[in-house]
């Protein structure tokens, strides 16, 4: 399997966005990026961590990585449920799963690299500009509650193209779900 190493490029609030952030990551060339959803708790520990990384010298997260080997690596293996799928693997064969906005912390903090498997960055990515002034989210790493409110929000402004994107990705997660149970 091929992979490709990440690396944190920037954290973006998103207007109107309800205490959410976008995290853009791209390849080492950064020629892709790729976009993650954040929370308001993850967004102010990006931001604490950007702004003023001395005083988090002695907190918890960063005394704790001083007790794991040099060996580990972070791996995004997929994506389920509108969320990607994240390992955190030691060289002993032991896995654990992080959410993905975690595991861009723990590579933005330390020398724990964070790969991506190439087939999935080539679905997921989009050509990185540094001077963009907008970011695409594809909708598949939405979650089905941030959809049906964007649906909404779609059907307000009659975009009915994007609307019927929208319903068409929050059926296919209910159908998915339905044939698993």
């Amino acid at each position: 399997m091929k992979r490709i190493r990440l690396r944190f490029e920037n954290l973006q609030q998103v207007s109107g966005g309800e205490g959410i952030a976008i995290v853009l990551l791209t390849d080492q060339e950064r020629r892709r990026a790729l976009t993650v959803i954040c929370d308001e708790p993850m967004k102010q520990q990006f931001l604490l961590r950007m702004q003023a990384p001395q005083q988090c010298a002695t907190m918890l997260p960063e005394a704790l990585l001083t007790l794991l080997p040099s060996t580990y690596e972070m791996m995004v293996f997929g994506l389920y449920d509108g969320q990607y799928q994240v390992a955190l693997m030691g060289n002993d064969g032991e896995t654990v799963r992080l959410r993905m906005s975690d595991a861009v912390l723990l590579t933005m903090m330390s020398d724990i690299p964070l790969y991506i498997e190439e087939g999935l960055m080539a679905r997921q990515c989009v050509p990185f500009e540094e001077e963009a002034t907008g970011i695409a989210i594809p909708i598949n790493t939405m979650d089905v509650s941030r959809l049906k409110h964007v649906l909404q929000k779609a059907v307000d402004e009659e975009n009915y193209e994007l609307a019927s994107q929208l319903r068409d990705e929050i059926n296919r997660r209910h159908s998915d779900h339905s044939t698993q149970s």
